[in-house]
């Protein structure tokens, strides 16, 4: 079993500051998600960054909960309020998420926000290259994941009930600046050259043509529950980064696993993709565009910047974890490797923006 596996998989003890009352937990279960019986026993997932996540036992059955983090947060940071909105309106439309069961609001109860969803039995696979995976089954795994993002995709934010669930058009230019500010604003963390370059960089250089679609915001293989033994996709976790957004923003953060190393996240810059039984990047870009009915040259044409702002946009995420490490509310034990990532993909997010056309200043 690959080490990123045995590190992020399962349960353990429930970790020293994300510790709450279980007592008040179990109330207001029981007062707020129908069919529940105690008694209930908490777990920490070993995985997990943003959002503390935990697994409830009971006698009958599982459940999995998410709450913010304690401590001091970021503006606009864990919100797991439009996680919630966001399963619950697309287990309704038929994708695969977890069902929802409740949402809390009241800080009272466990001192953050949270929300009760159903725990899927599966599995997760923390590696990219999905090493524990025969290799003549590997390319459907590629291709589950390629069809479950197309899938998202494809659905009508009206139908889906969720018109508002983010503003509409120029959303580049708005991420760029949220992410660009945020960076900017944590100051206890530092600034990295390459991120200032992108900063400025970034924003002039953006492709032509805007449209919006539900976008996950963090779809990579760890953040979906696998059947146990076949190349299905359950549930799509940790929709906290969800919004309206363009798609090809999501699909190339979802791609940027083919020019990224193994640097504590997916990473497969360093693979033999056909000795793996792996797609290419062009054979992954092209089933994607055929689900979806686009022109696959524009999209390549363009990828250099998708996958620049991509990488700007982890960095900044990374940057704001080694923020929280050194204000010390990190909510996971490899919070501080992580967070030694900053400098690496900011460097890396550089080095396509040069691809793209930047110059060498």
């Amino acid at each position: 079993m690959s080490s990123r596996q045995e590190q992020f998989s399962g349960t353990t003890e429930v970790r020293e500051g994300a510790r709450f009352d279980e007592a008040a937990l179990e109330r207001w279960m029981r007062g707020n998600v129908r069919g529940f019986e105690g008694p209930l026993e908490v777990r920490q997932f070993k995985g997990g960054q943003s959002n503390p996540t935990y697994k409830l036992v009971t006698p009958g059955r599982s459940y999995v909960l998410r709450r913010k983090p304690p401590g001091q947060l970021l503006k606009s940071a864990h919100a797991v309020d439009r996680e919630y909105r966001v399963i619950t309106a697309l287990f309704a439309q038929g994708f695969p998420v977890a069902e929802s069961f409740g949402l809390c609001t009241d800080e009272s109860v466990i001192g953050t926000w949270f929300y009760v969803m159903e725990n899927v039995d599966g599995r997760i696979i923390w590696d990219g290259s999905f090493p524990d995976v025969p290799t003549a089954d590997r390319r459907r795994y590629f291709e589950a994941m390629n069809d479950t993002i197309a899938h998202l995709h494809s659905i009508d934010p009206v139908k889906a009930g969720l018109e508002d669930f983010g503003k509409p058009g120029n959303y580049f230019t708005r991420q760029i600046g949220r992410w660009s500010q945020q960076y900017l604003d944590d100051s206890e963390a530092g600034r990295v050259p390459e991120m200032d370059r992108l900063v400025e960089w970034l924003p002039a250089n953006i492709p032509g043509g805007d449209e919006s679609a539900i976008v996950h915001g963090d779809y990579r293989c760890d953040n979906m529950i696998f059947h146990p033994t076949e190349p299905k996709v359950l549930a799509v976790l940790d929709w906290e980064l969800s919004t309206l957004g363009h798609p090809l923003a999501d699909f190339s953060y979802h791609l940027m696993m083919y020019r990224m190393p193994a640097m504590g996240t997916v990473g497969l810059s360093e693979v033999n993709l056909a000795e793996m039984n792996i797609p290419s990047e062009a054979d992954y870009i092209e089933r994607y565009c055929r689900t979806v009915g686009r022109d696959p040259l524009e999209v390549t044409a363009n990828m250099d910047f998708y996958v620049a702002y991509n990488m700007f946009r982890l960095a900044a995420i990374l940057h704001g974890i080694k923020g929280r490490v050194l204000r010390g509310n990190a909510s996971n034990a490899h919070a501080k490797a992580m967070a030694a990532n900053v400098e690496p993909l900011a460097k890396l997010a550089w080095a396509q923006a040069l691809k793209g056309g930047a110059s060498q200043v």
